[in-house]
């Protein structure tokens, strides 16, 4: 009985995710016309390549990134396929926005948006230095500086301010400001001068400064994803007891997604703003928790990788990926695969305030 349950509810949440696909592209879930643009900084979660034009070691053009990428294949895309923000830019209706540091994102291309993530990239220009070069959260805000004054000149005569108050913003930070910063003794400092609350509250003052930036610029409406359970990662398993998440990481993540969490109450109270905290931390935790119900029967190791759960090497050229991606919830050692973004994406749209807080993107779309 308990079983018949459990493939009931498995089944249903394919069919609704299905529909709700289908409808997508019909052009009959989301009115398009409310989001002109999606505008993207983070890190290597929704990177599409802007690192692929840095010098960095930090990059994902080459097979098997992208193995289940039909249309484009390896591109930067740290993913077997699609990452969170194009499935939510398909959702919405816009086209999957250029990386920045491309050539070729010029002209009316940047008018439906640009991505300026960058792998490697943290809160604190520092994260991520030992990987070689990548764009910063504050050099990814000077990057979308410049994005803009293009934009002026594209939009010449028509209403800039609203095509901004339309937009949305998604920014995706925080989990290398740990895992590449904070949790690495030997290469940083920060363990030793912050205790964990602290450096949380670091982390989100500095957040909140280009944050209030890029609102000063003129955009409004703003998707804050929190961490996720950075413990349970293949990466981080790899170094505890078998069959277990590194708890004592998890742990400390609570202060900053409850701050960033706070932040958005505090941000929404700026004329105009609507600021959404993502509790990416939770619905990775969900899916963690009940596998079997999204159709996951790997949790604990990456579909791409070497050494112990497939995580203390990550993807390389050489190496064969798992042909069951869609039942692994780990790409590589350290990020999710498309299966998993898929559920990320459903939720941030249209998810409860469990999901998203005070409101989800949906609701987004319809304030102005």
């Amino acid at each position: 009985m308990v079983m018949m349950k459990a493939n009931a509810i498995k089944w249903s949440w394919f069919m609704n995710l299905i529909i709700f696909f289908l409808h997508c592209s019909n052009g009959i879930a989301v009115e398009s016309e409310r989001v002109p643009a999606l505008f993207v900084f983070g890190d290597s979660l929704v990177d599409v390549g802007n690192n692929n034009y840095l010098s960095s070691i930090a990059k994902a053009n080459y097979f098997p990134y992208g193995v289940d990428f039909a249309k484009f294949g390896p591109t930067g895309r740290f993913s077997n396929g699609k990452t969170f923000v194009d499935i939510l830019g398909e959702i919405l209706g816009v086209p999957y926005p250029p990386a920045f540091a491309d050539p070729n994102t010029a002209g009316p291309v940047i008018l439906g948006g640009v991505n300026y993530a960058s792998a490697a990239a943290g809160i604190l220009d520092e994260t991520g230095q030992h990987y070689g070069q990548r764009y910063s959260l504050s050099q990814q805000v000077l990057n979308f500086e410049t994005t803009l004054n293009q934009i002026r000149t594209l939009m010449s005569g028509t209403n800039l301010t609203e095509y901004l108050g339309k937009s949305i913003a998604v920014l995706v930070f925080g989990s290398n400001d740990y895992i590449n910063n904070y949790l690495m003794p030997s290469v940083y400092s920060s363990s030793f001068y912050y205790s964990p609350p602290d450096f949380a509250n670091l982390l989100v003052n500095h957040y909140t400064r280009q944050l209030l930036a890029l609102y000063n610029l003129g955009l409004r409406k703003f998707l804050l994803p929190g961490i996720g359970p950075l413990g349970c990662i293949p990466n981080q398993r790899a170094s505890a007891p078998p069959d277990r998440c590194v708890d004592y990481v998890n742990q400390i993540l609570g202060t900053f997604n409850e701050g960033l969490r706070s932040l958005v109450d505090q941000l929404n109270k700026h004329p105009g703003a609507m600021f959404v905290y993502g509790n990416t931390y939770g619905s990775v935790g969900d899916i963690l928790n009940n596998p079997g119900t999204y159709g996951f029967s790997v949790v604990d190791k990456g579909c791409c990788g070497i050494g112990r759960n497939q995580g203390q090497i990550t993807c390389l050229p050489w190496v064969v990926p798992c042909s069951n991606r869609n039942t692994y919830v780990f790409w590589d050692a350290f990020h999710p695969t498309e299966a998993v973004n898929a559920i990320l994406a459903l939720r941030a749209f249209n998810g409860s305030q469990r999901d998203c807080y005070p409101i989800n993107v949906q609701q987004m779309t319809l304030i102005y």
